[in-house]
């Protein structure tokens, strides 16, 4: 008889390809996860691991049994929800993964929302950026997220269905009385010789500041690098430094002023999911909360593109004309 919890460390292991990876996702131990894989290999009277130096590797049998794992797993999560939903009311535990900005507009505001509609569903939010979430994503780490289609490090594959939210403007922030700030629209060359804060080293905002800004005719001069969009913003109102942000991160009670960039820059902001994973009621509920979402000035209306279908003309925080 196969067992489930050993099928999913199988899983695992063929996503994240290590058995330290697994580990740490899991919240166990190396060790744990390599005897529970013998157990298996017992089971299925079949070698499903190789070892090649000090990693291991999955044999064709490991990963036959890995890729049906996942449709085994997905249709026992499927039955159990049917079972727990006979009348149709939301209930359990769902993984939101949302990137920074997007916490206290989006998210939080869901959350509190579904507290009220749907007791009995338990909503778990989990802080991560674009290069984590889609990982997390496929590897059932996380059941929903909130990231942007302009990140070209995760493939859109058609195991990902795509519902935009709107899309998220990309705007330079300012101390008060910079010189910058007399100005409605700003060219990134004008800001050849300011200082910069920036989100860490090849983060989606890390990344793309440093790419629009070589398309400037410059290199940024990095005078700090932090994950927390609080702590830059700071830095920004208390050294005089300059930075690229969404509109999303930036609210009213920081004292900075805010550019738009010409040519201005956007970016595509979107709930995922796994095509093909059960769509609980919970799941369903929470998809719902977040796209039925109040007005957010920085968040515009979604272009008019297929869902489940991101367009590529907006991929690394595509410009508009």
């Amino acid at each position: 008889m196969l067992n489930s919890g050993r099928l999913h460390l199988l899983s695992q292991l063929d996503t994240l390809g290590t058995v330290r990876a697994v580990a740490d996702t899991l919240h166990l131990s190396a060790s744990t996860v390599s005897q529970q894989l013998a157990v298996l290999e017992t089971e299925t009277r079949c070698r499903l691991i190789e070892r090649t130096g000090r990693r291991v590797r999955l044999t064709p049998a490991g990963l036959l049994l890995a890729r049906r794992a996942r449709e085994i797993l997905d249709r026992m999560a499927d039955v159990e929800a049917e079972l727990r939903a006979l009348n149709d009311e939301p209930i359990g535990t769902v993984r939101l993964a949302v990137f920074q900005s997007a916490i206290y507009s989006l998210a939080v505001p869901a959350a509190n929302r579904l507290a009220t509609t749907h007791p009995h569903l338990d909503l778990e939010l989990v802080e991560m950026e674009p290069h984590e979430s889609g990982p997390a994503l496929r590897s059932g780490e996380a059941d929903v997220i909130v990231t942007t289609t302009d990140y070209s490090g995760l493939t859109w594959g058609a195991d990902l269905e795509v519902m935009s939210l709107g899309s998220d403007p990309v705007v330079l922030v300012l101390p008060h009385g910079h010189p910058l700030a007399s100005r409605t629209a700003v060219s990134l060359a004008a800001c050849k010789e300011e200082t910069w804060a920036c989100d860490r080293p090849q983060s989606y905002m890390a990344d793309l500041t440093v790419r629009l800004c070589r398309e400037a005719g410059f290199e940024p001069r990095v005078a700090c690098r932090f994950s927390n969009y609080l702590m830059l913003l700071r830095h920004v109102e208390t050294t005089g430094s300059i930075a690229l942000l969404p509109a999303l991160a930036v609210t009213s009670d920081h004292a900075v002023v805010t550019r738009r960039l010409n040519p201005p820059v956007h970016r595509n902001v979107a709930v995922v999911v796994r095509r093909g994973a059960p769509q609980r009621a919970a799941v369903n509920a929470v998809i719902a909360a977040l796209r039925d979402h109040p007005e957010i000035d920085a968040l515009s209306a979604p272009d008019p593109a297929p869902e489940g279908d991101p367009s590529p003309e907006g991929r690394e925080g595509g410009r508009r004309p």
